[in-house]
């Protein structure tokens, strides 16, 4: 039986110890296919995403990615696949929204497009961890990245070694939400 929403929402957790067993081509073809449908501000779809899953370049991406002050997310390393999570920056609509409303609207879209991703990849048995400290510079450098695209993130992408068992801890509804006005 498949999981629900819910179900998938709550068992996702951010995994970074990886079995060696290659990841099917076809499942991160879907997470990517769960990422594309994602709303976007004007419909602009900034997002971009560049997959390693070659051995021998993933392990270069990985070095410049995750060495020096960086090395805390070299687990990183050992998952079978990388997606770089890169934002098209020449759109209207993000440009005028940081002018106008002081956001950066790309930032929203890129989060909703890679939350996609990353849940598809849970509904599938795949675990994830959403990696946003890592050498961009060198990163750009290697792959020849054009200044057109603006690195934002990685998902490491495998089949998690375990999952976590330990419940987080998580604030209450009433911490995080009010409704008609803000409370302390």
């Amino acid at each position: 039986m498949a999981m629900t929403l819910d179900e998938i929402i709550q068992r996702r957790r951010s995994i970074r110890r990886y079995l060696p067993q290659p990841v099917e081509k076809e499942k991160i073809l879907a997470c990517l296919e769960a990422a594309r449908l994602a709303p976007s501000a004007e419909n602009s779809q900034p997002w971009r995403f560049l997959v390693i899953d070659d051995p021998e370049l993933k392990a270069k991406v990985s070095e410049k990615a995750f060495s020096g002050i960086y090395s805390t997310c070299r687990f990183a390393v050992q998952a079978p696949v990388l997606v770089l999570l890169m934002a098209k920056l020449d759109f209207l609509a993000n440009r005028l929204g940081r002018l106008v409303q002081g956001t950066q609207f790309y930032l929203l879209d890129l989060g909703i497009a890679g939350e996609h991703f990353v849940l598809k990849a849970e509904e599938l048995g795949l675990g994830t961890c959403w990696i946003g400290w890592f050498n961009a510079r060198a990163v750009r450098k290697l792959l020849r990245i054009p200044k057109k695209y603006r690195l934002v993130a990685i998902f490491s992408v495998g089949y998690p070694e375990k999952r976590p068992t330990q419940k987080q801890v998580r604030k209450s509804l009433e911490e995080i939400a009010w409704f008609n006005q803000v409370r302390d």
